[in-house]
């Protein structure tokens, strides 16, 4: 699914993306209070990766509402299923969001369509961890390394993001709807990850120390935002279960 250079205007809110935005916006309102910190650390120009912990469905929701409401609508970068759907299909493509053939060779082209919009001044909102987080606390997984090649491949600005409350309403793997929650949709903004060191690198190890310093600093906004401290080691997807500090290198 390729972008045109006219897709990707430098923050300018579509008439879709607005009128997405005008329905979306009131229904979260409904749905609970919101509560966003740490805003002034997001770039007053230019293109940047915003980074954030993912736990249920309605996360790119409250995310993206907290990225437009400061004049930067994101571009998510989302499974490529969601194309298929109807309705939602229709409203991703007309919005310009970025599908992500996961487990495929056309994986990589997501990134291609990620950088374009980079260069256009967009800001491009990641889940790293690709899925809801297994982890039973609830804490922010193992990641893929496709953001830490975006990341060093352009050298824009990572944002880390931690969000806590969607849940509530929209529990993990759960096939029900919780409009009656009510809970504080908890945004935290924290500044750039630190990656200058590794900027332009393309080897593994790169690609992995960018990847877990982005989610370190996720986890370490999160604990600030549930009051809590997070596990030593980080929920290993693939394992079923907390690594070893020192085999922290094996993410994919």
């Amino acid at each position: 699914m390729e972008h045109t250079e006219r897709d990707y205007p430098p923050r300018h809110k579509s008439g879709h993306y607005k009128f997405v935005a005008g329905v979306v916006r009131p229904i979260l309102n409904l749905l609970g209070r919101k509560r966003w910190r740490g805003t002034e650390n997001l770039p007053a120009e230019g293109g940047f990766i915003a980074a954030a912990n993912h736990l249920c469905n309605l996360d790119p929701l409250t995310v993206a509402h907290m990225l437009y409401n400061q004049d930067m609508p994101p571009r998510i970068m989302a499974k490529a299923e969601l194309w298929k759907a109807p309705v939602l299909g229709t409203v991703l493509q007309g919005s310009h969001m970025i599908p992500v053939e996961r487990g495929t060779r056309s994986a990589a082209d997501s990134l291609v369509s990620a950088e374009r919009a980079l260069e256009h001044g967009e800001c491009v909102l990641i889940f790293p961890e690709g899925t809801h987080s297994k982890d039973p606390e609830q804490w922010p997984m193992i990641a893929r390394t496709g953001i830490a090649r975006l990341a060093l491949s352009t050298g824009v600005p990572v944002i880390p993001i931690a969000q806590w409350g969607a849940s509530q309403v929209m529990p993990r793997y759960k096939p029900y709807f919780r409009p009656w929650a009510q809970p504080k949709f908890d945004v935290l903004v924290g500044p750039p990850v630190d990656l200058a060191d590794l900027v332009g690198r393309t080897d593994h190890a790169a690609l992995i120390e960018a990847t877990a310093r982005i989610m370190r600093t996720i986890t370490e906004l999160l604990a600030q935002l549930r009051g809590e401290t997070p596990p030593e080691t980080p929920w290993d997807p693939r394992k079923g279960g907390r690594i070893a500090k020192a085999t922290e290198d094996d993410a994919a």
